[in-house]
């Protein structure tokens, strides 16, 4: 395993260093066991592990200005942000889930790899968004294959302060669903700045950074059933 994590953290144009590869190691061995108990991912073999969910998470790491405050809506195993925390210990995470299982999971990731500057909050982004303590509060956040762009953008946006980015790794497929997410991007406050194409394997991705131009509209985020309305 120690070779294939090296390459993928070459790969994302890092140094990859004794401390980096021995927490990646220790996190995969961690994510078998508590997928055991509650169901994190379907994705256990090591080469895909280490390929569609570490180098997935850590190839973006260069959208992340130093010493960043970050939050990840729906972390759920803890991807992007425990990939990311690995290679950048500059960044500062919150990582919001809405099931108490997964966040006990992730705080026992944390405790066990000696982590600082990171903790799990169990919580749903839609009410959230709307305390004032985490309200525009982030330079950035960040989601990773949650929901469509749309609604994600929605949950998202909000927690981003004046002038930070809502960060969104989605499929290489997903022009339809930019196109879709632009005219609500721009009433949230936000506006698409770069879309960045790489690929896993003969899998294609994207990176979509959206910029956040001006203060979302305290309407928003609204209820999940008010979205779907």
């Amino acid at each position: 395993m120690q070779k294939k994590l090296e390459i993928i953290i070459k790969n994302s144009n890092l140094i990859p260093n004794n401390k980096m590869v021995n927490n990646f190691n220790q996190f995969f061995n961690l994510l078998i066991e508590g997928n055991k108990i509650c169901n994190l991912t379907a994705i256990t073999e090591e080469d895909e592990v280490i390929e569609k969910h570490f180098f997935d998470s850590i190839f973006p790491h260069f959208a992340f200005k130093e010493n960043s405050k970050v939050i990840d809506v729906g972390a759920g195993a803890g991807f992007p942000s425990l990939p990311l925390k690995i290679v950048r210990p500059d960044l500062n995470f919150t990582l919001l889930d809405s099931l108490n299982k997964r966040v006990n999971f992730l705080n026992n990731v944390i405790a066990d790899l000696k982590l600082t500057n990171i903790e799990a909050i169990h919580g749903r982004a839609e009410d959230l968004a709307k305390n004032s303590d985490f309200r525009e509060k982030f330079d950035i956040a960040t989601a990773r294959a949650v929901a469509n762009l749309k609604v994600l953008a929605e949950y998202c946006l909000p927690f981003v302060k004046v002038g930070g980015a809502f960060i969104a790794l989605k499929s290489g497929t997903c022009e339809e669903e930019i196109s879709d997410a632009k005219d609500m991007i721009k009433v949230l406050g936000g506006k698409i700045k770069e879309v960045v194409e790489y690929k896993i394997n003969d899998n294609d991705r994207k990176l979509i950074i959206i910029e956040k131009l001006f203060s979302t509209p305290s309407k928003y985020p609204r209820k999940p059933n008010q979205i779907k309305k």
